[in-house]
Formats: C-alpha cells, structure tokens, sequence
C-alpha cells in the first residue's frame, strides 16, 4: 500500500486511497501531508503545555493553521512546498519547546515520538510512510481521531480567512491544538473521543461566527443581488477559492488596467458584498462547481487565480495559466507569495499575462440570484414568518455543502426538481450549483432558493434558524419545519456537520455517501444521539421529509 487516505467523499471504492488520490495526488504526496500532521502534532503537545504557563506563541498559532489547511482535499499538491513546510514545523517545534522550558515548564513522562522525532530531508520520504492514519490500529479509535483532524482541519480554513482579515481569537487556535494533542493520548476512552468530537463543533460555530463578523465588518453584509453570468469582450482573470482579502487585492489592483475579474465556483458569493461592487471590472461569475474546471478554465482564455482549495490536476493546455496563493499550490504552477510587513498581495504578474489573453468565450447567458446570508433574510423575517404561518412556505429545506464529480450527486438537482412549490431550499457552499441555475419560482416574492454563500456562510443558515426558533417560540431548534439535507466532499463540510450536531441539530441526512472515515461502530453512535442518516432515492425521502 503506497498511501492511505479516506478523508474525502470521493475516497476510493468507500473505503480509502491506497495508490493514488481520486483527488489526484500522488501517494508520496499523500505520504508526506500525513508526515506535515504528525509534526504539527508534535507542535501542539508543546504548545498546549506552553500555553497554561501563560506563553501564546501567534507565529506557531498561524503556522499550525496554514499548515492544517495546506492538507485540505484539493488545496495543495506541491510536494516541494511540503518538504519546506515540514523543515519548518520541526524548527519551530523546538522554539515551543525551549519557551516551554524558559517559563517553568517540565518535560516529563514519554512524549509521543511525533514531539521528539527529529530527520532531515533525505529522512522524511521513509519516516512519511510511517505516521498515517493506519498507525492507530483500533478502528473505532482510529476513526474518531481522524474526524477529530477532519474537523479542525476545516476549523484551520475559517480561522486563515479570519486571521487575513485581522480578526484572530487564540480561544480557537488553543482548541486545534488541544484537538491535535489528544488525538495521540492512548489512554482516551470512546466516550472522551466522542467528547472532543463535539468540542471541536462547538469551536466550528466560533470559527464560522469570527469569520462571519470578519467578512461583514470589512465588506458589507451579503445583500440581493443579481449576478451576471454572461462575458464582456476584455481580457481578464478569473479568481476561484474562498479568500476575500485575495479578492479586495486583486480587485484594487486591475482597477483600471483594462483587465475584467470574474469569480468562480465558491468565489461567486463575493458579488453579493457592497464593497465589492464598486469596481466596475468586476463583471460577474463565469462557469460552476470547482470540478468542472477542466473545461471551465480551457474557455476561459486568461489566467486563473486559486486563493484555496478545489484545485483539480489540471491540463496541460491551460497549466500555464494557473497561479496559485495562500496555503493552495500545484507542482509546476506559479506561486504568488505571502504578504509581507503588511502590504499587499503582488498580483502584478497574473495581471499583465491577462492583458496578452484573449477575452473569455462565453458558455452561458443570464443572471443568478444570491445574497440571502442572515442580515439579508432577517430583514425579510417579516414576510418569510407569515409565508409559513400562512402555509405558503409548508417547509425549508437546508441543502447545503459541497458538489463533486460522483454521479450519484444528480440527486441533488432531481430533488430540488421534485419538492413541492410550497418550500424553500436553504444553502451555502458549492452544492449550489446543482440547482441554482432552475427555474423554481418564488413564494410571495421569496425565492426558493435562498443562496447565503460560501460554505463558510452555512453559519447563517443556523442563525436563521434560531431567530425563527425565537420568533416561533419553540424550545427546541428541531421542532422548526426546516429539514437538513446535506451534501458534502471535504473537511470543511465536516466542521459545518460537527458544528450543527453542537447546536443540537438532529436528523441530518448527509449525502451522496457517509464518510469512508466513520467505523460502523461510530456510525451507530451518531445515529443512536443524532439521528444521522443517509439519502435514499428522491421520490422516498421526499415522501418521508414531507409527512
């Protein structure tokens, strides 16, 4: 077995990756991602030791997180910047160290080897085949760690965007690295594991609230609007990812160069943002889901900038115009760096390959319509309040998360085909895409498809659902006529799972499979507290949701 990883809805065969991600990275890449986790583990023991002596180290608090996030599905595949990272983790694993011993504190007992292993470069391909998710062998323990890191990972990605913006709480860093720790602490029972699931949920909704208050704060809140999905005959750039400042930057920069901006895939909600609809050249959204970009960027003609995740291998024929930033990256694609001292991204280089590109071909016409985060539906809470004491609205459907290349996701669309026209389909994130683009009317002048952005955004889904718990009166947020149907692909669709189950959300169904990563034994557990469940076929779960 080359590699082994299961951390995403497209592992192999339901089970795992075992030579070569379905994803695309190689098993030595894989190998050296689990290598990158078990020293950042490593980091952790000392930090979490450091931290209740009153030492809280910012520089290791953001590395950790980058470093988590360099291992989401899709976000990076440069097996260099790997090695680097990793030089760099066992560096400042001994700085942790040393402060931890500078402020009184003992080392004592045997440390897992992950806080004590030292290699250099030609050591880390043998060790990287060593430390992976197999290592812990019993399988219900193997499987809790790993939703654990599953979820902090996702917890990474939030806190990257946050702390970009300026907004940090080192609440949430203690906790990843809290979380990292006890996934190597033998002595854990079940029921602690299980603990520390929810924990890490309930540093999610924290998570996904700091980013929220960041995004808002800096840019507006999300407003309606109508999103151009046609082209303009300028040469331009094409921007994919979640990150906002990259947007700002990249926006502030062609302004006035002759060079449009479109977004794309999970980019798209940063049209419904008042501050960024002051620059002209942005024109609108250009294409659909991440996985649809090997046709989608060969049509595009000009460059694309990836600011995160839902990176494909791409063709030959359009690699040359791929940049990458932030904790993404591909073996052969061009890297624009880190800011520095405080200054500004230097998007200068994308920017001139623009001009020498043709203009966009364009593959569709029209408009879109989004913008329904929290602020926006509140302000209609009104209307949607009476739609349902009326019975115009007989129920919301929470249709949130991810879209992938499986085609078993088709059921996503016939079921947003099918529902009744008395219900509204509430979502976020790139699931989207399965069914924005149809014509389902409105109720009343409320669309039914309330679109309140990246998956990030799925914490406005919960706070609309607990304004109209208020609004309603109920005691329990599980008696609101609100169904969760929910697909995912990647860790940060895990955090927004572990995040509602802390909110006391039950009977989620979660497609268009259960994680490979959940043992049988872990899967009863969440079925027998939460009433986690699968998707059946459209007809019979629309027929169940509906009684």
């Amino acid at each position: 077995m080359g590699m082994f990883c299961y951390q995403c809805q497209e592992a192999s065969k339901g089970t795992g990756c075992t030579s070569r991600g379905v994803c695309g990275k190689t098993d030595d890449l894989a190998n050296m991602q689990d290598l990158l986790i078990y020293v950042l583990k490593g980091i952790s023991i000392y930090a979490t030791r450091a931290r209740k002596l009153g030492v809280e180290n910012q520089e290791i608090n953001k590395f950790v997180a980058n470093g988590l996030f360099m291992t989401i599905t899709n976000a990076n595949f440069d097996k260099t910047r790997f090695i680097e990272t990793i030089t760099k983790a066992l560096e400042l694993r001994e700085v942790i160290k040393s402060e931890l011993l500078n402020a009184g504190g003992v080392i004592e007992g045997n440390l897992p080897e992950c806080a004590t292993w030292i290699g250099n470069t030609s050591e880390f391909e043998s060790k990287s085949m060593n430390v992976g998710v197999l290592k812990t062998e019993n399988e219900d323990v193997r499987s809790l760690r790993e939703l654990v890191i599953y979820g902090i990972k996702g917890i990474a990605a939030y806190t990257e965007h946050g702390y970009n913006l300026g907004y940090e709480n080192n609440d949430i860093y203690a906790y990843m690295q809290k979380g990292l720790t006890q996934t190597t602490n033998d002595s854990l029972s079940v029921d602690e594991l299980v603990a520390l699931v929810l924990e890490c949920g309930k540093y999610g909704v924290d998570a996904m609230a700091l980013l929220d208050e960041a995004n808002t704060t800096t840019y507006g809140n999300p407003e309606i609007s109508k999103v151009n999905i046609g082209v303009r005959n300028n040469p331009a750039i094409l921007i994919s990812g979640h990150d906002l400042k990259d947007m700002e930057e990249l926006l502030k920069q062609t302004e006035g160069s002759g060079v449009d901006v479109y977004t794309h895939s999970e980019m798209l909600p940063a049209n419904y943002y008042p501050a960024f609809k002051k620059y002209s050249n942005l024109v609108g959204n250009y294409g659909n889901a991440w996985w649809k970009q090997d046709s989608e960027f060969e049509s595009f003609n000009g460059p694309i900038l990836m600011t995160t995740n839902c990176i494909t291998p791409p063709k030959n024929s359009y690699k040359d115009r791929v940049y990458t930033t932030g904790a993404a990256g591909f073996d052969g694609m061009k890297h624009i760096p880190d800011r520095k001292d405080g200054n500004a991204k230097d998007f200068s280089a994308i920017i001139e390959h623009a001009k020498k590109c043709s203009a966009p071909i364009e593959i569709e016409r029209g408009e879109i319509v989004g913008g329904f985060a929290h602020n926006q539906v509140l302000a209609l809470a009104d209307k949607v309040v009476d739609a349902v004491k009326t019975g115009a609205i007989k129920r919301f459907f929470v249709m949130a998360g991810c879209d992938g290349r499986m085609k078993g996701r088709e059921y996503y669309t016939e079921f947003a085909k099918e529902l009744p026209n008395d219900t509204v389909i509430l979502t976020a994130g790139c699931a989207k895409y399965r069914y924005n683009k149809l014509e389902l009317g409105d109720i009343g002048g409320i669309p039914r498809v309330l679109d309140a952005g990246q998956c990030n955004d799925s914490y406005s889904l919960v706070v609309i659902a607990m304004k109209l718990q208020e609004v309603f009166g109920l005691d329990d947020i599980n008696e609101l006529p609100i169904t969760y149907n929910i697909a995912w692909y990647e860790q940060k669709a895990v955090i927004v799972l572990l995040a509602l189950l802390h909110l006391g959300v039950k009977n989620i169904h979660l497609g268009p499979t259960l994680p490979a990563f959940l043992s049988p034994n872990v899967v009863n557990v969440l079925v027998e507290n939460f009433g986690i469940a699968g998707i059946g076929t459209v007809e019979e779960d629309i027929k169940m949701f509906m009684v």
